[in-house]
C-alpha cells in the first residue's frame, strides 16, 4: 500500500509531510503537519527534518523554500499551481509602487516569492484583518492580490487600501444562491465562509474565518449543522474530527483542480528520488524572507 511505504520512507528519508486542508483524503490522513497556510509555514520555519513534502500548491513550497534555504523542498506534482497567486507579478507591483511612493505592499502569502520580495509584510487569511491593524494609520496600503480579501479586510479595520484586481476561482463560484438553498435545506444550520468570498456572499454568513478559524470554531460552536463556505476539501477535516456534528459544502463546485493533482503515488515517488525540488534564488529569497518574518513576528 502507499500509504504504508510513505510513512517507511519518510522515516529513512528524515522527512516531514505538510498538507494544506484543501488536498484530498488520503493524502490528509498521511500528513505530519494539516492546517492552513500560517500554520504550515510555522511548521516549515520550526521541523528539524531534512526534507519537506509540501502537499500543496507552488507558492506553499515557496514559501517553506524561502524559511528552509537548508532543506529540500517537494513538491508531489510541480504543475500544482494557484490561479490567484498568478494574477500578480513582480513587474507591475513595481509599476504600481511607483504611482504610490511610500505606501507599505501587504501580500497575501498567495503570491510568488517575486511578489513577495517586492513587499513590506505578508499576511494569510488568518492574520490579515490583525496585519493591516497593526500599520501606521497614515500610509497608503497596497492589497496584493486578492481583491475580495482585501474589500474584507477594509470592512473590518475601516483602512482604505488599494487593491489588485486579482481573485481566487474556487471562492468565487461560491454563490449567495448557494448559500441561501442551503440554508433553506438546513434551516437550523450556521454558515461560516471563507473571506475570499464575494461580499454577498460574507453578507450571508454567521462568521467569516480562515480554514484554520473554522476548524476552531467547528469545535467550539454548539450548533450540530454547519454550513461551509470553502473549497470542499476542508469538509473531510471537520467531519473527521467532529462527528458528532453535520458539515454541508456551501457549494459542490467549489473545488481547486489543483490542489487535488496531488496524489499517495506522486508522494511516494517525490520521497523515492527527492523530486521535483522547489529552490527559490538566493538574491529572491532574502528579500522575500524578511515581509514573511514580519508577518510571524505579528502573528
Amino acid at each position: 500500500m502507499p500509504a504504508e511505504k510513505i510513512l517507511k520512507l519518510k522515516k529513512e528519508r528524515n522527512a516531514v509531510i505538510l498538507v494544506h486542508n484543501y488536498q484530498p483524503p488520503e493524502i490528509q490522513d498521511v500528513a505530519d503537519h494539516l492546517g492552513d497556510s500560517l500554520d504550515l509555514s510555522r511548521k516549515a520555519a520550526r521541523t528539524d527534518a531534512e526534507v519537506i513534502v509540501f502537499c500543496g500548491v507552488h507558492f506553499m513550497a515557496e514559501t517553506a523554500s524561502i524559511l528552509c534555504p537548508d532543506k529540500t523542498v517537494l513538491m508531489p506534482d510541480i504543475e500544482a499551481g494557484c490561479p490567484m497567486a498568478d494574477m500578480a507579478d513582480a513587474g507591475r507591483l513595481r509599476e504600481l509602487k511607483k504611482k504610490h511612493p511610500g505606501a507599505v505592499v501587504v501580500s497575501y502569502v498567495n503570491t510568488t516569492a517575486e511578489v513577495k520580495a517586492e513587499s513590506d509584510i505578508c499576511c494569510t487569511s488568518a492574520n490579515a484583518v490583525q496585519i493591516v491593524q497593526s500599520l501606521n494609520s497614515n500610509q497608503e496600503i497596497i492589497f496584493v492580490p486578492d481583491k475580495y480579501l482585501g474589500q474584507y479586510v477594509m470592512s473590518r479595520t475601516g483602512r482604505k487600501m488599494i487593491l489588485w484586481d486579482g481573485f481566487c476561482p474556487v471562492h468565487v463560484k461560491i454563490l449567495a444562491e448557494n448559500i441561501i438553498r442551503q440554508k433553506e435545506k438546513y434551516p437550523d444550520a450556521e454558515v461560516i465562509v471563507h473571506p475570499e468570498c464575494t461580499q454577498e456572499v460574507i453578507n450571508l454568513a454567521d462568521k467569516v474565518l480562515s480554514t484554520s478559524g473554522m476548524c476552531k470554531y467547528a469545535k467550539e460552536s454548539k450548533a450540530g449543522k454547519i454550513i461551509i463556505g470553502t473549497e470542499t476539501g476542508l469538509v473531510y477535516r471537520l467531519r473527521k474530527e467532529n462527528p458528532e456534528k453535520e458539515f454541508h459544502p456551501a457549494a459542490e463546485a467549489a473545488v481547486c483542480p489543483n490542489m487535488k493533482l496531488n496524489s499517495l503515488e506522486k508522494i511516494l515517488w517525490a520521497l523515492e528520488d527527492l523530486k521535483e525540488e522547489v529552490k527559490v534564488p538566493e538574491k529572491v529569497r532574502a528579500k522575500a524572507l524578511r515581509p514573511i518574518n514580519r508577518m510571524l513576528e505579528l502573528s
